[in-house]
């Protein structure tokens, strides 16, 4: 009795080389974005001066205990646009006020985005220019301009028009 004969099917018809083909090729395709990820990206994280800043960071804790000592809070407040801010300073009875401050607006993974507000002062508050905020948390730090006492604050986007700054010691 003779054997039926099978039509023979293409092996790119088959679904089981494909099936077989797709672990490798998702695996090729996953190291191609890998290495666009590494080449497009900055990874502005870990600081050259890693231990300069580390021997820094006494200096930071007394510019907060002075500020904390001299009684500062503030309070930033953005406007609807999100293009100016605000601070309002208190400080102790007897502290002087100083004539501009600085606000630095750091983002906590991307050094890039970070900016550097100098605002003046303007009957009662400070006030200044910024660029628009990226969504995600950012810190807030104010500091004098002879960066003898320092705030600092956390600060939500979007969302987030006012936010407290006060010294980590006094927390």
């Amino acid at each position: 009795m003779p054997l039926a004969m099978t039509a023979k099917i293409p092996w790119y018809r088959e679904p089981w080389p494909w099936i077989l083909m797709a672990g490798p090729l998702a695996v090729v395709l996953a190291g191609i974005v890998t290495v666009w990820l590494a080449v497009a990206t900055e990874d502005g994280v870990v600081a050259d001066d890693y231990y300069k800043r580390g021997l820094a960071i006494n200096q930071t804790i007394a510019r907060e205990e002075a500020a904390a000592a001299a009684g500062y809070r503030a309070r930033v407040i953005a406007n609807p646009s999100g293009d100016r801010l605000r601070v309002y300073l208190t400080a102790a009875p007897g502290t002087a006020q100083p004539a501009a401050v600085r606000l630095r607006l750091v983002h906590p993974t991307r050094k890039g985005l970070d900016q550097s507000l100098e605002l003046a002062a303007a009957g009662g508050y400070f006030e200044g220019t910024m660029r628009p905020l990226r969504p995600g948390r950012w810190q807030l730090i104010l500091e004098d301009g002879q960066a003898t006492w320092r705030l600092t604050g956390e600060w939500q986007q979007p969302g987030g028009v006012e936010a407290e700054l006060r010294p980590a010691t006094g927390r």
